[in-house]
């Protein structure tokens, strides 16, 4: 079952969130389908697991990518290591808006959220995507980001609850960097990871959210098994 993020009892009308438990739920990274062709829409994931017996039943877009839409930075996919993690220093954008982080889930199907340079690289390790920047550090919100800012963008992002569900979300409106981090840290997460901006989709149809568009790299799933009919 999907779980909706309530917290304070009132559900956020500002975004589109879902909760989710990965060590009950089918969530999975996905980058190339089996022609080797990158799937770069929600639309293409839907219609690839599909033909796998498989419902999609919540997607989005799984952090930045390079001009081909391969992974900017680090990406495991079935705990194979397909690009490495990108420890540059310095760059242009919000990649590089330091700390940047990792999301990843392990073979116990345990989701983490960490700073880059706090990540580990280990053989169990599943699935796991950079992205940047961090919009929640151990509790605080990225000491970059400026109440009130003007700088307002559609953005989505991912984080870690207290109980080890992971909590997606995607600004319906555009938004500054940090009411979006407060969003997570009210929420509960330690830790939370922006993923993108304004290209972000998000297919959750339980919620009446169907964006199955965009020209992504990585794309993030959570599935369901067809039932026979």
């Amino acid at each position: 079952m999907i779980a909706f993020v309530q917290w304070k009892g009132i559900e956020d009308s500002r975004f589109v969130s879902i909760r989710i438990n990965p060590s009950k739920q089918q969530l999975a990274f996905y980058l190339k389908n089996e022609a080797g062709m990158y799937y770069n829409s929600i639309q293409n994931l839907k219609n690839g697991l599909a033909r796998q017996h498989k419902s999609l039943v919540f997607a989005t877009n799984g952090g930045m990518y390079m001009p081909d839409h391969s992974p900017q930075g680090l990406y495991i996919e079935n705990g194979k290591l397909i690009k490495h993690k990108d420890t540059a220093t310095s760059g242009y954008g919000n990649f590089y808006l330091k700390p940047n982080g990792v999301f990843y889930i392990n073979a116990k199907r345990e989701a983490s959220v960490c700073k880059t340079e706090d990540y580990t690289s280990s053989k169990q390790v599943m699935y796991a995507t950079q992205s940047g920047p961090m919009l929640v550090i151990d509790g605080a919100i990225h000491p970059a980001f400026k109440q009130g800012s003007s700088n307002l963008n559609i953005r989505n992002g991912v984080g870690i609850l207290p109980n080890g569900d992971v909590l997606f979300a995607m600004s319906k409106k555009e938004i500054n960097f940090y009411d979006f981090a407060n969003y997570f840290k009210q929420a509960g997460c330690k830790n939370a990871l922006y993923l993108d901006g304004f290209v972000s989709r998000t297919y959750l149809p339980a919620k009446h959210w169907t964006q199955t568009d965009g020209h992504f790299g990585v794309l993030i799933g959570c599935t369901e098994m067809q039932k026979k009919k």
